[in-house]
C-alpha cells in the first residue's frame, strides 16, 4: 500500500459570498511518479511536449474533482503544430491518472481538436463531446472546454511550485470578481475570502496495465504471425494509455 505522501491531495473549496468552487492541489507527487514511469520504460519527450502532458494531467485531475466521484474521464487533444495527440485519463474511484503522447501516425487536422469522453462507473452509456480549441496551453484550454461542454464558466491557474487551481462559477457567482481573478488572488484566496473546505480526493500517476491485459489487442494477428513478427522472435508493443513497453513472444499470442 502506498503512503499518503505518494499521492497528490486535491482540495475542493467553496468560496462563500462569491459562489465559486476552487479545486486546487500540489502536483509534485504525480509528476514524480510520471518521471519514474518514463525512466522505467525508456521514454523521452521533447521539453515542450513534456510540459504540455504534465499540464494536461493536472487539468484533468482538477476537473475530476469538480465532477461526481463515479466517473472515468478521458481527453484526447489532436494538435496541428506540433502534430501530436495528447491523451490523459483517470478517475476518482481508482485514485489515478495516466497519459501519454502520440507522435507517430497522427492525423494532421486543419484545426486543433479536443475530444472528451465521460464514463460512469455504474455502466451508463459514455458521453462524448468534441470542440475546437485555440493555442497549445492545456491550462488555457480549460475555460474553452467549460464554456462549450460544461455550460458554466471556469478558469485554470498555474501557480508556484507545481500548484494548480481551477475556479468554476456556481449559480449566482460574482462574475465581476471571477473575471478579475489572477494568480496572486487565487493563491491568497483563503486570506481574502470566506472559504469552506468541501472535500479532498487523492490521486497518483498510475495506469495499471499489464502484458496480460494488452495481449488481447493482438488477437486479430493470430493467423498472421509471420506478418506481425517478420523475421523476429519478439516484438515490442506499447500500452495505449501510458506508453509502457512490453516484449511479446510468438507463443504468447
Amino acid at each position: 500500500m502506498q503512503s499518503v505522501e505518494d499521492f497528490t491531495t486535491i482540495e475542493s473549496v467553496f468560496v462563500r459570498q462569491r459562489n465559486a468552487l476552487v479545486v486546487r492541489g500540489q502536483f509534485t507527487p504525480i509528476y514524480t511518479d510520471y518521471y519514474l514511469h518514463l525512466m522505467q520504460h525508456g521514454i523521452r519527450h521533447a521539453p515542450e511536449l513534456d510540459g504540455m502532458l504534465k499540464d494536461a494531467l493536472a487539468m484533468l485531475t482538477l476537473h475530476l474533482v469538480a465532477r461526481p466521484w463515479a466517473e472515468t474521464i478521458a481527453w484526447t487533444v489532436n494538435l496541428r503544430a506540433p502534430r501530436v495527440n495528447l491523451f490523459v485519463t483517470g478517475g476518482s474511484v481508482s485514485e489515478a491518472v495516466t497519459g501519454r503522447i502520440f507522435t507517430q501516425d497522427v492525423r494532421e487536422p486543419d484545426r486543433n481538436f479536443f475530444y472528451s469522453q465521460t464514463t460512469e462507473v455504474r455502466g451508463a452509456e459514455p458521453r462524448s463531446s468534441t470542440l475546437e480549441i485555440d493555442g497549445k496551453d492545456p491550462v488555457a484550454w480549460i475555460s474553452q472546454y467549460y464554456d462549450q461542454s460544461e455550460q458554466r464558466p471556469a478558469r485554470a491557474f498555474r501557480l508556484e511550485e507545481e500548484h494548480f487551481a481551477l475556479v468554476a462559477a456556481q449559480p449566482d457567482c460574482d462574475m465581476d470578481w471571477f473575471a478579475a481573478l489572477d494568480t496572486e488572488e487565487v493563491s491568497k484566496i483563503d486570506a481574502n475570502e470566506e472559504t469552506k473546505l468541501l472535500e479532498t480526493r487523492r490521486f497518483r500517476f498510475h495506469c495499471g496495465c499489464t502484458l496480460d491485459r494488452i495481449l488481447p489487442v493482438l488477437g486479430g494477428w493470430r493467423d498472421r504471425l509471420d506478418e506481425l513478427f517478420a523475421d523476429a522472435d519478439t516484438i515490442q508493443i506499447q500500452c495505449p494509455r501510458c506508453a509502457a513497453g512490453y516484449r511479446v513472444l510468438r507463443n504468447m499470442i
